[in-house]
């Protein structure tokens, strides 16, 4: 027995690497073919530069954990600072440079190391691979037409001759500033002072490209989407299994998180919501020291970033593990609702078509209820006050218009919800036409006071169909009583 277990575990330990290897190849080929996209998109006469984002101080001397820009790690898979890419599309054979900050032992020796050349050259599929202190003087020699290392006068050939034509473009990702009086970004600084320096170029916006690229997700993201919602949805059910009454909103966000980091996800997708009772009723409740009581609903959003994908899900139940009628009445109007909208999320639909479907349904159904009076205005706003979907991926609202066509490889959330609080009939104006109103509604309004819900589901168009990615966690009513009553029981057998 001894001698097979010894040799079980190297065997075991070969196989672990293998698949890290293959996963890391796998990686490197996806990111590979990103690029190649790009490229296609910007055209031979243009220059691509991405940046790394900047490290963000939380307090004096200690940073925020540090979170790669979402671009940039879309076409690298580099996690690390000081990180810049370059793409020419119309060089000879060397299109890609990667700058990396060159290794410091000193630095290295607070912080951990860096990667090295050959490290990040592996990582990204990037064989041409700088330091970051080098950058500058390749831009100006770039730009001055005289070539810098590896890419040389013949090699930027084509560049040159758009830059002599003044017909090159540098590429950059251009976020809108929204005054004049804002401070430039980082990309508009390095626009202006390239362009008081050289000619021959116009500066671009890189960022359609990019959008457009990213809201259809490749291959491997899919992969590292789906997993990081199996991941989700197990933090879900192990917050479902420590909520109670008695216990506090911050253990089921303990409970929650604990998943993630176990699963090896990077982080949160966003801080988790964790809000029960009246505090249900606000959107991005950002507490989470309420003590829980058994008349409570607990709204739980909460998801996790695994590989740089991020997903989103959403679930409201009972803390008593049964709802009662007010609550259960709301609850399957959501869940009518999130259902007729998934049905409407199609090819060729777009998220706004899902949105509105939500809308019809809510509006339907706030009717029937007693919580609005008229389906034609915009009532029902006082009640569902948020979008029903929005794109995920590298960042859980990712980018992409809410007016394009649906395709496979779009991932999105569905994400109704209804809040009943008593400080929406209080903003309204007073008028006489509001007065009617809140005198209509106020007897439904004090049955289902301080009720939230909200049920948000992430799912990926695929070619087969739409996939609901978090389908494991409990979102009927049935699948959520049945799953709080085990965990009742298991508690007790637990004694």
């Amino acid at each position: 027995m001894k001698k097979t277990s010894r040799r079980i575990v190297p065997f075991i330990a070969i196989v672990i690497l293998a698949a890290v290897s293959a996963r890391a190849s796998e990686l490197s080929d996806d990111l590979k073919a990103r690029r190649a996209r790009v490229m296609t998109g910007l055209g031979a006469d243009a220059m691509l530069v991405v940046w790394s984002a900047p490290p963000k101080v939380y307090s004096r001397d200690i940073d925020y954990e540090y979170r790669q820009d979402s671009n940039l790690y879309y076409l690298t898979g580099i996690a690390q600072e000081d990180t810049i890419l370059v793409l020419m599309p119309g060089n000879e054979t060397r299109r890609e440079v990667l700058f990396v900050k060159a290794r410091n032992p000193l630095r290295e020796h607070w912080t951990g190391p860096s990667l090295t050349p050959e490290q990040a050259s592996a990582q990204s599929g990037v064989s041409t691979v700088l330091t970051t202190g080098q950058f500058e003087e390749f831009v100006a020699a770039i730009l001055g037409r005289t070539g810098f290392g590896p890419i040389t006068d013949k090699e930027a050939a084509r560049f040159f001759s758009a830059l002599s034509a003044a017909r090159a473009r540098v590429s950059l990702p251009l976020e809108p500033q929204r005054t004049l009086e804002d401070a430039l970004t980082p990309p508009h600084e390095f626009a202006r002072r390239i362009k008081e320096r050289f000619v021959g170029f116009d500066v671009t916006d890189a960022l359609p490209i990019l959008h457009s690229l990213r809201v259809v997700k490749t291959p491997y993201e899919r992969k590292a989407l789906v997993k990081s919602l199996e991941i989700s949805s197990e933090a879900q059910m192990a917050g479902m299994r420590a909520a109670h009454a008695g216990a506090y909103e911050y253990e089921v966000k303990a409970a929650i998180e604990a998943v993630f980091r176990g699963r090896g996800a990077v982080s949160w997708s966003y801080p988790s919501i964790v809000g029960s009772g009246p505090n249900a009723t606000i959107l991005h409740y950002p507490g989470g020291d309420r003590q829980m009581q058994a008349a409570d609903l607990l709204l739980v959003d909460a998801a996790c970033n695994f590989e740089y994908m991020s997903g989103d899900i959403t679930r409201t139940y009972p803390v008593s593990g049964t709802f009662s009628t007010p609550q259960k009445t709301i609850y399957q109007l959501v869940l009518q609702v999130q259902d007729e909208a998934a049905a409407a999320a199609k090819a060729g639909a777009t998220l706004e078509d899902v949105h509105k479907k939500t809308v019809e349904v809510i509006k339907a159904g706030l009717l029937r209820l007693g919580l609005i009076t008229d389906t034609t205005g915009e009532q029902y706003k006082i009640w569902y006050t948020h979008g029903a979907s929005h794109y995920i991926g590298i960042d859980v609202h990712d980018v992409g218009s809410r007016t394009l066509p649906l395709e496979p490889g779009m991932a999105f959330t569905i994400e109704p919800g209804i809040y009943i609080r008593q400080s929406a009939l209080d903003a309204l104006p007073r008028t006489p036409e509001n007065d009617a109103f809140i005198a209509q509604v106020q007897p439904a309004f004090n049955q289902y006071a301080d009720i939230g819900v909200r049920i948000e589901d992430s799912f990926l168009l695929e070619e087969t169909g739409l996939r609901r990615l978090s389908a494991a966690v409990p979102r009927t009513i049935e699948e959520v009583e049945n799953f709080l009553k085990k965990r009742a029981m298991s508690s007790l057998e637990a004694r």
